[in-house]
């Protein structure tokens, strides 16, 4: 029975198993497993020329979660926290890795980051194409819907909230956007016909 802390009886033995099925058990002799000597300390072969390795520089003040007492030796320099999102990410590692809070705060600042990253495109002279960038287009000039019908994938199970979870932000975006447009119209139009009102 399964979920009990009975170990189930084997259908058949080791000699049977070894017998039946060529190569079973070959590791079950630990001197038949390269391994097994890597695994244990060896001073003659451990091939490490220092106690501790080299620190490398910390040209800014990294993140480090309160669970260690220092940053590792290496860490990785290629995508410096900045912006609103990096200040996210900072608070995120004033909790333990074992709250809630540390991972929703990360969670937070990758969203904002790609806002962020969007909201620059826009100010440059080539912003980002949600319906080239997001697969869309792809998803009628190769064959999107072929490549998963009848092929037993998992994702089929969310195909339906794809188009909500990648093309909502951006329709809530521009309905924003066409919303705050349409009321500063209309107080330009109202502060306009204000100022040619008729004096009685």
């Amino acid at each position: 029975m399964t979920y009990t802390p009975h170990k189930p009886p084997l259908a058949e033995s080791p000699e049977q198993l070894r017998a039946r099925i060529p190569g079973w058990g070959v590791d079950l002799d630990p001197k038949d497993r390269p391994s097994v000597p890597k695994l244990q300390f060896q001073e003659d072969f451990t091939g490490a020329h220092w106690e501790f390795p080299e620190r490398q520089p910390e040209r800014y003040p990294r993140e480090r979660s309160p669970e260690h007492g220092m940053l590792t030796p290496v860490f990785g320099t290629a995508q410096p926290p900045s912006g609103v999102s990096g200040a996210i990410r900072r608070y995120a590692y004033r909790y333990s890795e074992g709250r809630t809070a540390h991972w929703l705060l990360l969670v937070l600042g990758d969203r904002v980051d790609a806002w962020e990253h969007h909201l620059k495109s826009l100010l440059t002279l080539h912003p980002d194409n949600p319906v080239t960038e997001t697969g869309v287009k792809a998803e009628f000039t190769h064959h999107g819907l072929r490549s998963r019908v009848g092929q037993h994938r998992t994702d089929l199970k969310h195909q339906v909230l794809d188009p909500v979870i990648v093309g909502g932000p951006w329709i809530a975006a521009a309905g924003a956007a066409y919303a705050g447009a349409r009321r500063v119209s209309r107080s330009l139009a109202r502060a306009g016909s204000d100022g040619h009102r008729p004096v009685h």
